[in-house]
């Protein structure tokens, strides 16, 4: 969860992934992350590895700040969002087979509850429906399900 101070105020660095047709999560909002690979030592070294392959994020300008707690997703994911501060502005190079596009949420929008509502998806009669988290489109972008759900944690740990 890159973290950045631009114009006033702090904001939350996303990804929009590249539409691939076998990718059940392709063209989704995300963090830049990934899985584990045998070579990192923890989480951390995970996030800062996905986050220089995704993006070109140089992991020795991150000032890791610590991580939430790890939770298990519907499709079976342990993840553990780590959280970075980065100085901006920055120039990324992201990896277009991967990330369509990097933008950034400020932090006073994503804690406004006039911007996101929980909604049951992907419908009330699915047998997969469950609550989940969408914002407001901002920018062009949707923040909505883990995403949502890991910067809602987040904004619970910096209240």
């Amino acid at each position: 969860m890159p973290l950045l101070w631009q114009a006033h105020g702090w904001h939350l660095l996303y990804i929009r992934r590249t539409e691939q047709a076998r990718d059940r999560h392709s063209g989704e909002v995300a963090f830049p992350g990934g899985r584990c690979e045998p070579g990192d030592a923890d989480a951390a070294a995970t996030a800062l590895r996905e986050a220089r392959e995704e993006v070109g994020l140089d992991p020795g300008c991150v000032q890791l700040l610590g991580s939430l707690r790890p939770f298990r997703t519907v499709s079976g994911y342990l993840v553990t969002p780590v959280v970075g501060q980065i100085p901006w502005p920055l120039g990324l190079h992201p990896d277009a087979a991967e990330v369509a596009h990097v933008f950034s949420l400020p932090l006073a929008w994503l804690c406004d509850p006039a911007n996101h509502q929980v909604r049951i998806w992907p419908s009330p009669d699915h047998p997969q429906a469950r609550e989940v988290i969408f914002f407001d489109e901002c920018g062009g972008e949707r923040l909505w399900g883990v995403s949502a759900r890991i910067t809602m944690d987040f904004l619970s740990c910096l209240r």
